[in-house]
């Protein structure tokens, strides 16, 4: 076997490096070997499942020992594992169907193993369904809800780490896979040529259905915060909102990653029809203006956001309401900060959920 890494190799872990598994909630050990063996040769998704299979089998050992708590800590390595897989494919693959529908049956399994409550949520939406899981905290009424996403490729079970931040603050999640993502994609086909505000307000309406649920807080990441951005200036039963990472007026950035990606969220090879979505979905300060506390959290070393592309997220802000947050080393969403990152943000949401009520 060659010891000199492919070019596609290259590509996938630059695309999902180390701090970018262990955010995602990859045990550091298996993120480690996951770079080890593709460097070798062995197919990304390959490598990625077989260690979700080790840590599944980890997981059913724990459970037939007694071990619950060691059953449910493998049973979130090996999603982990398998979120981390499926991207290896852009485009919807059979493939990634296949991978995702596990992922999908994991969390259903995780559902029955955590101690944290956990709800599959379904919503109807343009004949079809928006998908999403909802974490409640263990054994009490939530201060808040977080509806929580991400962009172009990390979805759903990629903020458990969060979810579970959250939990321990009193707080619920809406782990939301909105058009172009997760399942709300690959098997309801729901893409982002929608109404993207409507979209997401179906998910603030099954929070603020529910009174044990409290008031709705948005956190969109990378591409996902632009419609954090647009849903809280569209929608005022939205308490708090942070977009982290995010392109207030988004374009075809020169990444043959992005570039597939995005066109795999429209569902279209077409680039032009790509790039006059992106200026259909752009926002403007002018126009969408955000009634409720803003906070705004930037890398100093994204490779994809500069700081003037979040401008216009701060600009749509109340000027007392507004806050932005700097790691000047920080990657993009700040996978190399993501303990700090997700702790200073889940407390800013519980200041202000609370003060909400």
């Amino acid at each position: 076997m060659s010891t000199e890494i492919s070019a596609a190799a290259q590509a996938l872990q630059r695309a999902m490096p180390v701090t970018r598994l262990l955010d995602c909630g990859m045990d550091y050990a298996d993120a480690i070997a996951l770079h080890a063996r593709t460097a070798q040769g062995e197919p990304w998704d390959m490598a990625a499942e077989a260690l979700a299979e080790a840590q599944f089998a980890r997981a059913g050992q724990a459970e037939r020992a007694g071990h619950p708590v060691t059953a449910r800590d493998a049973q979130e390595k090996a999603i982990a594992c398998l979120l981390f897989a499926q991207m290896a494919y852009n485009d919807d693959t059979p493939r990634k169907r296949q991978l995702y529908a596990r992922l999908s049956a994991a969390t259903r399994r995780l559902a029955g193993l955590s101690e944290l409550p956990v709800e599959r949520v379904e919503l109807p939406f343009n004949g079809a369904r928006l998908i999403g899981w909802l974490v409640r905290p263990a054994a009490r009424a939530a201060r808040g809800t977080v509806i929580v996403f991400g962009g172009q490729s990390g979805w759903g079970m990629a903020y458990w780490p969060i979810a579970r931040q959250l939990a321990a603050r009193g707080l619920a999640t809406l782990l939301a896979e909105g058009p172009g993502q997760g399942e709300t994609r690959l098997e309801q086909r729901i893409h982002v040529d929608v109404d993207m505000a409507a979209a997401y307000r179906c998910f603030v309406d099954r929070v603020v259905g529910d009174p044990s649920l409290g008031r709705a807080g948005i956190w969109g990441n990378s591409v996902g915060g632009l419609w954090a951005a647009s849903t809280a200036a569209a929608d005022p039963r939205i308490a708090a909102c942070c977009v982290n990472g995010a392109l207030a007026a988004p374009s075809l950035l020169p990444f043959r990653t992005f570039v597939e990606q995005a066109a795999a969220m429209l569902g279209s090879a077409d680039l032009d029809a790509v790039a006059a979505n992106f200026v259909r979905m752009r926002f403007d300060a002018r126009r969408d203006r955000i009634g409720c506390p803003l906070l705004v959290i930037h890398g100093g070393a994204d490779p994809l956001i500069k700081l003037a592309d979040q401008q216009p997220f701060l600009d749509a802000a109340l000027p007392a309401l507004g806050t932005l947050k700097v790691w000047e080393d920080g990657e993009h969403t700040i996978y190399n900060h993501a303990a700090e990152r997700t702790v200073f943000v889940c407390d800013w949401f519980a200041d202000r959920l609370d003060q909400a009520g």
